[in-house]
């Protein structure tokens, strides 16, 4: 039978929606047609679930979704689309974007799918609704695996749930704790869950700057403003424009320039240095500090405004002596990471080695244990890591002065057993003498120290050995 043109039946709403209602109903995918002003047309069930719509009632405009425009989502992808098929030619008929929805007390990531060719033919729009918050949360936990943000810790692990649901939010974040905790590393998490992962992610280190190029370095500079100033410089507030900017160790920017970056903050705008023209950015704010900022704030060396500005969503990061159940983890981690780099492969740690990375107290915190652990498999005995392996000054801070190990030794607790196993030296050295029935060698290893040094140390004692370590 011959298609008669005006005899279409897809002009009718009244031919079209039983044909819609029979394909999509029991589907997965949310399918919703409006048209060009967001009138809701037709929907299936699944749509008005993935959005939140509370109850059976039918969504009459797309304005009824709460907590989001995805009318003015539309229209801007639409547009974007246009205007790249005017550049470079035709592009696809289905246009793909993201957008997070707020469900109840979650949020939900959802794909949605827009078809030009209804809108062109029909003046309609036909948007398939998929959800992917599943695939994004499992992304994110293989993302935290790819990083050093290795962690079973309770504390740890209910950060990076507050950073998973701050990241989507512009709202600025203040990363606070000791060096090396990780700051950074949470730093470009957040960046990679945002919605501005894909622009620029620019990193300063403010204690790296000289404070007399602090101000040009993030603001930018024009043409003759200072001697050197050859030619006009963007800043990095410019450089991360729809990005996120990581301002790294904020407590060492100087007290005369906190008022410009707190109105950068405040109105996204700012003059380049010598220059009277504001310049508009678009810019997330991550920033972090070693040092207590409120308390700065109290001692008048940093400004409260400010503060109350950066510290809208603050994070404590604990050290790594905080939560040392981390560390055979941390050890493995970085283990891998160095075999991938060419050291050697199935390195093993002895429970000597594991107890004294355990109780050393890491003022470095991660950056110090990832450099203590490639020094010790540079110094694997036998592809072991054994205490002799460890880098000197943390053996010499775990196992006292002497570097020699801290061992318990069997006994009934009154005071010449081993009790909690802190003995003086002297006794140390006896009863790893005696323990290897006086074999120097052997008890040089046991205590984690060298021959030459575990013969010092007796001839300053005055131990020769004998009785308890003869020969």
């Amino acid at each position: 039978m011959l298609f008669q043109p005006e005899r279409d039946i897809f002009r009718e709403m009244d031919d079209l929606l039983p044909l819609l209602e029979a394909i999509v109903s029991y589907i997965d995918e949310g399918v919703i047609l409006t048209d060009r002003d967001g009138l809701v047309l037709y929907q299936n069930p699944a749509a008005g679930q993935l959005l939140g719509h509370s109850g059976n009632m039918p969504l009459q405009s797309l304005a009824d979704i709460k907590g989001v425009d995805l009318q003015d989502a539309l229209e801007k992808v639409v547009a974007r689309a246009r205007a790249a098929e005017e550049e470079s030619g035709p592009v696809s008929s289905l246009i793909r974007f993201e957008m997070q929805i707020p469900v109840e007390d979650d949020v939900r990531d959802l794909e949605f799918h827009c078809c030009r060719a209804c809108e062109a033919q029909g003046n309609m729009r036909l948007v398939i609704i998929q959800d992917r918050t599943n695939k994004r949360q499992l992304e994110t936990l293989l993302d935290r695996a790819s990083g050093d943000l290795v962690t079973k810790d309770p504390t740890m692990l209910d950060i990076l749930d507050r950073v998973e649901k701050v990241a989507p939010m512009q709202a600025p974040v203040l990363l606070q704790g000791e060096s090396g905790t990780g700051k950074t590393h949470i730093a470009r998490l957040l960046h990679r869950l945002s919605r501005r992962s894909a622009r620029p992610f620019v990193e300063v280190n403010c204690a790296a700057i000289p404070e007399s190029l602090l101000e040009s370095e993030l603001f930018g500079h024009v043409k003759g403003a200072f001697t050197g100033a050859n030619q006009d410089r963007q800043g990095r507030f410019k450089a991360a424009d729809g990005g996120t900017l990581f301002l790294d160790e904020i407590a060492e920017i100087p007290m005369h320039l906190q008022a410009k970056l707190l109105r950068a903050l405040q109105d996204g705008a700012f003059e380049p240095v010598g220059s009277d023209k504001s310049v508009k950015v678009d810019v997330r704010i991550i920033s972090a500090s070693n040092r207590h900022l409120r308390e700065l704030v109290d001692q008048g060396y940093f400004r409260a405004d400010l503060y109350y500005r950066l510290a809208v969503f603050p994070l404590h990061v604990p050290a790594i002596r905080e939560r040392p159940g981390d560390i055979p983890l941390l050890l493995r981690h970085f283990c891998r990471q160095l075999e991938r780099r060419g050291y050697p492969a199935n390195v093993q740690y002895s429970p000597e080695a594991t107890n004294i990375l355990m109780n050393y107290p890491w003022p470095g915190n991660v950056r110090e244990l990832e450099n203590a652990i490639e020094h010790a498999m540079i110094c694997s005995v036998g592809n072991v890591i054994r205490p002799e392996s460890l880098p000197q000054d943390i053996r010499a801070a775990t196992l006292g002065d002497s570097g020699i190990n801290v061992r318990p030794r069997s006994g009934n607790g009154n005071g010449n057993g081993n009790g909690n196993g802190v003995h003086d030296e002297r006794e140390r050295i006896e009863e790893a003498l005696a323990n290897a029935n006086g074999n120097k060698s052997l008890a040089a290893k046991y205590l984690g120290v060298d021959r030459t040094t575990l013969w010092r140390k007796m001839r300053r004692l005055k131990l020769d050995g004998a009785g308890a370590a003869a020969g």
